[in-house]
């Protein structure tokens, strides 16, 4: 099927939802889309109710109308099967379908996403609605993408949950024997006589057995997974092989699903993306995210199909979007791989539970900062059209796998500061802070290409993936691993005989005991530096040390080491440092290994990207989030003041952002 999407240049656009307002705003919209260059826009993700109003029975008189109004004035549509909003109607005929909380309250209508993946009753009337719009509207000239549902998926853990679960289990592990010892179920007298007796990992007493959490983690995931497939093929079968299918992936920190998997089901990665800050945190945050999803997709465009405008109104915080940010952000996004961006939403909605979620025609109307920013944003975007279809390369990756994140999530753990996002957040940043383009791998998959992997959280590695990372370093590879990696296997089990378990050899070291610290506590190190968090009483077995210890009853002992291993390095890395030190280390290991920014010399806080095509052509994103004008070699077109580059250099100013295609020649 399609990876790219049918349009002759960048998406630009966002959710537009016709149903709430009245002719009079539609006409408007119109006027207001052509200026803001507009060429894509999602319609239908919560319209179930108005599209099914009672089951079987359809209403597709207004979606005909509105697709057909929106291709007669050159806007594309993203349509989206509206599974993540079932209808009261269904709710009311379809009480066991509503999902039920770990600790067994079954949630009633009133929101969104209140459904069960597992429930019969919801996985038909889902597929009925898919089909019959994939049917009415497969060849419809306005449709350039499909969107599966809206960013799945709760969590349910109700019976017919259980029986689901039941059977993924076992097909995993085929008999009752295989799956107790995989969970070592003979601790806490938990050995299962029959599958009957397995339910979800609900509320308990205390803690859970880490296998039993991890693999309903797993099985919910492939649930998942299962039902978008089924949602897919059913639109396959009336859809152009032209127009791609999607679904939009929640990013960054909303871990129900194994992103790797969804990004080989799908025909382009699609992500959501809020900054979770303000500053140049969020703007390190927007990189996370974007080289995130471009590694999901492996390497291939992807679309950013949601944003915000303005300020994110969030229970415990308020996030504001400075002025200049709406293209920073957009232009981000695409210098890390994505074929367009898109906002939720196109206009801010009068009533409803997210009447106060930023839009680019807000309540105030076009005449605002907003919607003059959103016009400069599209004007932007349509002036990138050639930049469609190229790709991003990185020499580094940080290793990101679903299975080690869900494990670290496990209660009982020798630390309550063990932080997966936050510790792979770290690692991405200090890369960032580099000016390094930075890809992220699953700890399987071949790593060859890169000259440097950092693992920053690899709590659990599979035995594939400690087979991969030896032949990674063995091959050449510069590879660091962050303390408290390779000490369980893919069961959740330990792996005897010492720390870091699998990666042992490969490290050239032994641990024989972890030692984490109490909160806010630091440990002196040779440098000068401090250690937080963990420490590691550890031995060297062919490593070098390069920073000891130099307090408490580790003193003397090594806290950096450094090994050789085949044609490659190790490194290891047994407790977590400060800043400074953090970024100093990697920085000694990105010069070890040869990795190097796009552009050299460049402050804090200005980026530079570059994407390129197969037909050897580059470009050069420079987005300037400093309150500063920067000055850098370049040579080439710059595409948003379309000029040519001085010879003195590309001068961006500040909060400004600047795209050349390179080359000495203004060529196409």
């Amino acid at each position: 099927m399609a990876a790219r999407l049918p349009l002759p240049g960048l998406a630009f656009g966002g959710d537009h939802n016709p149903e709430q307002w009245d002719e009079a705003t539609w006409k408007e919209d119109d006027e207001l889309m052509r200026r803001a260059r507009v060429n894509l826009v999602t319609v239908g993700v919560f319209s179930w109710a108005l599209l099914e109003p009672e089951q079987g029975r359809y209403e597709f008189g207004w979606l005909d109308a509105q697709l057909d109004r929106l291709h007669a004035n050159g806007v594309r549509v993203d349509l989206a099967t509206p599974t993540a909003s079932p209808p009261p109607w269904f709710t009311l005929a379809h009480p066991e379908a509503m999902p039920v909380t770990a600790d067994g309250t079954r949630l009633t209508h009133g929101s969104r996403d209140t459904y069960c993946l597992a429930a019969p009753a919801y996985r038909r009337a889902a597929a009925r609605i898919a089909g019959a719009l994939a049917g009415r509207y497969g060849r419809h000239p306005a449709l350039a993408l499909w969107h599966v549902h809206n960013e799945y998926a709760t969590v349910c853990f109700c019976e017919q949950s259980a029986a689901a679960f039941r059977v993924w289990l076992r097909a995993r592990y085929g008999t009752l024997d295989a799956l107790n010892e995989a969970w070592g179920t003979a601790f806490w007298s938990q050995r299962y006589g029959s599958w009957e007796q397995i339910a979800p990992p609900r509320a308990t007493q205390w803690h859970h057995n880490p296998g039993h959490t991890l693999d309903f983690r797993r099985f919910w995931s492939d649930e998942a997974l299962a039902a978008y497939r089924e949602q897919r093929d059913l639109i396959r079968r009336h859809t152009p092989a032209g127009v791609p299918v999607t679904t939009n992936l929640m990013l960054p920190g909303y871990q129900t699903l194994d992103l790797w998997a969804f990004g080989r089901e799908v025909d382009l990665v699609g992500i959501d993306h809020y900054m979770d800050a303000p500053g140049v945190d969020g703007d390190a945050d927007t990189a996370f995210g974007a080289d995130r999803a471009r590694s999901f997709g492996g390497g291939k465009p992807w679309l950013l199909i949601e944003q915000g405008t303005n300020t994110l109104y969030l229970p415990d915080r308020v996030l504001p979007k400075d002025p200049g940010r709406i293209l920073r952000s957009s232009l981000a996004h695409i210098a890390r791989g994505s074929d367009g961006a898109l906002f939720f939403q196109w206009r801010q909605s009068r009533a409803g539970a997210e009447m106060w979620h930023s839009a680019m025609v807000p309540h105030a109307g076009p005449d605002t900062r907003i919607f003059r920013e959103t016009v400069a944003t599209g004007e932007a975007v349509a002036a990138l059209a050639e930049v469609a279809g190229s790709t991003v390369t990185a020499e580094a990756a940080v290793l990101h796998d679903a299975d080690a994140w869900w494990a670290l999530d496990t209660k009982g753990l020798p630390s309550a500061e063990l932080d997966y996002p936050g510790t792979l957040r770290r690692a991405h940043r200090a890369l960032w802070d580099a000016g390094i383009t930075t890809d992220f791998a699953h700890p399987e998959a071949d790593l060859s290409r890169y000259r440097l992997v950092l693992a920053p959280s690899l709590y659990l590695v599979s035995d594939a993936g400690a087979a991969s990372l030896r032949r990674y370093v063995e091959g050449g590879g510069t590879l660091l691993v962050q303390y408290f990696s390779g000490v369980v296997d893919e069961r959740h089990q330990v792996r005897t005989g010492g720390y870091p378990g699998a990666l042992r050899e490969v490290l050239g070291i032994r641990g024989e005991e972890h030692r984490p610290l109490a909160a806010g506590a630091g440990l002196a190190l040779s440098d000068g530096s401090t250690g937080r968090v963990w420490s590691e009483d550890l031995r060297t077995e062919g490593a070098e040390t390069i920073t000891s210890y130099a307090a408490g009853p580790l003193t003397g002992k090594p806290a950096v080491t450094r090994h050789r291993f085949g044609a490659g390095t190790g490194w290891y890395l047994s407790t977590r440092l400060e800043e400074a030190a953090y970024r100093a280390l990697v920085g000694r290991i990105l010069e070890e290994s040869g990795v190097v920014p796009e552009v050299a010399g460049l402050p804090s806080g200005v980026e530079a990207v570059r994407r390129r095509s197969a037909d050897g052509r580059s470009w050069l994103f420079v987005i300037n989030n400093t309150d500063r004008a920067v000055l850098l070699p370049a040579v080439g077109h710059e595409l948003l003041a379309a000029r040519a580059v001085p010879a003195e250099g590309l001068s961006v100013p500040a909060g400004c952002a600047a795209v050349v295609r390179e080359g000495p020649q203004d060529a196409a």
